[in-house]
């Protein structure tokens, strides 16, 4: 089978939008990677300005920025309510590429976050409440515990999302794609703009 990056060598560094070459390389990596193409690691910062990185799941994009959920007091929530900031990396091995993101955080709307919790599995929903997420826990069956209690809370009807839970927006101040090529002699190409809200990118070639 030939390598991926024989059949795409070079085609990328003619693009001037880069969300919409995200999406391109974002469908490609959907039917190439075996396990969540969608993974990203995320990193910020603690309050000493030590960097903290973790993978977490892309779960909404568009030209506003990528988003994720997760509970607002576990370590991220409380990094990024300190230092709203972030970068983020996608790696996909299959297609022999990478996505660097970089850009201030804002938190989505109570409408968008109440969506997207409702369209999650209802074990998932569950989970959101029983689990304090980042905090020290005992053991296993105090977990256990707290979704058993929650589950017998919610045995009938819908499960509401927990005021602790919600979604962050990166929006990007730059974007990097990155290719493999031979001998290291890799394509790099970065878009960058001075804020969020402008809609003009600059790209720049970079060194391998």
């Amino acid at each position: 089978m030939e390598a991926p990056e024989q059949l795409t060598s070079g085609d990328f560094t003619a693009s001037t939008e880069p969300f919409l070459l995200f999406e391109e390389w974002f469908d490609e990596a959907k039917k190439s990677e075996p396990n969540d193409p969608n993974a990203m690691a995320l990193a910020t910062v603690d309050a000493d300005g030590l960097p903290d990185v973790r993978m977490v799941l892309l779960n909404q994009r568009d030209a506003r920025g990528f988003v994720f959920f997760t509970n607002t007091g576990s370590a991220k929530g409380r990094e990024l309510a300190a230092v709203p900031k972030a970068a983020a990396v996608f790696h996909w091995k299959s297609l022999r590429r990478q996505v660097r993101v970089r850009g201030a955080v804002e938190t989505v709307s109570d409408a968008e976050a109440d969506a997207y919790f409702a369209s999650r599995p209802r074990l998932s929903q569950i989970g959101a409440w029983a689990s304090q997420q980042s905090r020290p826990m005992e053991g296993r069956f105090a977990l256990e515990a707290a979704v058993a209690k929650v589950t017998a809370q919610y045995a009938l009807g819908s499960v509401p999302r927990p005021p602790h839970w919600t979604g962050f927006r990166i929006r990007p101040v730059q974007i990097e794609f990155w290719h493999d090529r031979p001998f290291r002699l890799h394509d790099r190409v970065l878009f960058a703009r001075d804020n969020a809200d402008m809609p003009d990118w600059t790209k720049t070639r970079l060194f391998p």
